[in-house]
Formats: C-alpha cells, structure tokens, sequence
C-alpha cells in the first residue's frame, strides 16, 4: 500500500468517526484500559480510542454529570465514586474548587469536573466547531 492509499484510509476513519452522532455510546469500562475499545450505534461497530479516568469524590458521594462545562448547567445524570469512565476532551468552565478544567464524557452527554477524575493519560482539547 502506497502512502497516498495510507493517507486516505486514515482521513476516511476519522472522517467516519466523525459522523457518529453524540447518541453513541462506548463500553464502559471496569478497569483502566489503554488503546482502542468499540463504540456502538444500532447495528455498527466502530473502534476509537479515548482517555479514561476514575471518579473520586468525598465520602463516595455521586458525581454530577452537567449538559456543559460548569455548575451552572443543569444535571443531566450521575457517576458513582470509583467509577472508570472513558473522556472525550477537556475544556475550560466554571471553577470547582480551584479547578476550572472539565471533561467531556465519552458515554454520556455531558460534562464532569475535573477536579473529581483522576485521568489515567492526557485528555485532549475539545474543538468546537461553528462556535
């Protein structure tokens, strides 16, 4: 396989990434895992790889899941202390004490503070495209 050939079914996967609408869902995870996992959509599979992090919180209360990044936005769900939970990307948001940086949940639409998940590699930047 040429390079030109290479290129292009790179550019198509992530092309195909792309066009998984927010509604899909990947496997959650019980442990740490590095590398590729599946995400599910109807009938598809495809394969994509996100950073993960484990929910810690004080006396193992739940952590709120915010339809965006800070406390102002309305709750949208719940993770419990010690959960692995696959992250999207990191933004900026409102402060949690002393920490501003969220992270966008790979499972779930919307967001969780950082400074209740231990990420166990780096998390890249979210882009927001139209904005």
């Amino acid at each position: 396989m040429n390079r030109r050939m290479m290129r292009s079914g790179v550019v198509a996967v992530f092309a195909a990434l792309a066009m998984v609408p927010a509604v899909a869902f990947a496997d959650s995870c019980p442990q740490p895992v590095s590398g590729w996992h599946s995400v599910h959509q109807g009938s598809a599979t495809m394969r994509t790889t996100h950073a993960h992090g484990r929910v810690v919180t004080p006396n193992s209360i739940l952590l709120n899941i915010r339809s965006g990044p800070g406390t102002a936005y309305r709750v949208v769900g719940t993770v419990r202390d010690g959960s692995v939970r696959g992250l999207v990307c990191k933004t900026n948001g409102s402060t949690v004490q002393g920490n501003a940086r969220w992270y966008k949940l790979s499972h779930h639409r919307g967001y969780v503070s950082a400074h209740y998940v231990h990420a166990f590699r780096a998390v890249p930047w979210c882009r927001f495209l139209g904005n």
